[in-house]
């Protein structure tokens, strides 16, 4: 006869919760054991990259922007997409390029390609 090791009693109320289908979440999975230096380069680095990729998805996602006077946003197409005036609907320019921090685009003025650049570090999305 040998003698179980690591035995786990469950009460009736976790045995329902199993037969639910109900997962319980243990928050104490996240936690590394340590306190986290927030100063830290490593730390700063994550910061800098989550904000990043927030603004990239809320530029992709089409959410209004401000750039000096007029409020705009970005719509996707097939071919790149375009930026609109929110208030007006007209056409601003097309997009070309998204990348983490920039935004490159061109329209045409009196037959001339003008390019646009926008940089997302420096956008204020409107809420």
């Amino acid at each position: 006869m040998t003698k179980l090791k690591n035995v786990v009693v469950l009460d009736k109320k976790a045995l329902l919760e199993i037969a639910n289908g109900e997962k319980k979440f243990d928050n104490r999975l996240n936690n590394t054991g340590r306190p986290v230096n927030k100063k830290s380069a490593r730390q700063a680095r994550l910061a800098k990259q989550a904000f990043y990729a927030d603004v990239n998805a809320k530029f992709k996602k089409g959410n209004q922007f401000k750039v000096t006077n007029g409020t705009y946003a970005y719509e996707a197409s097939d071919n790149g997409g375009c930026i609109l005036d929110v208030f007006t609907g007209a056409y601003v320019c097309n997009v070309s390029y998204i990348g983490r921090t920039k935004v490159q685009g061109f329209t045409y003025v009196l037959g001339k390609k003008v390019n646009v650049e926008l940089n997302l570090k420096t956008l204020k999305f409107v809420k």
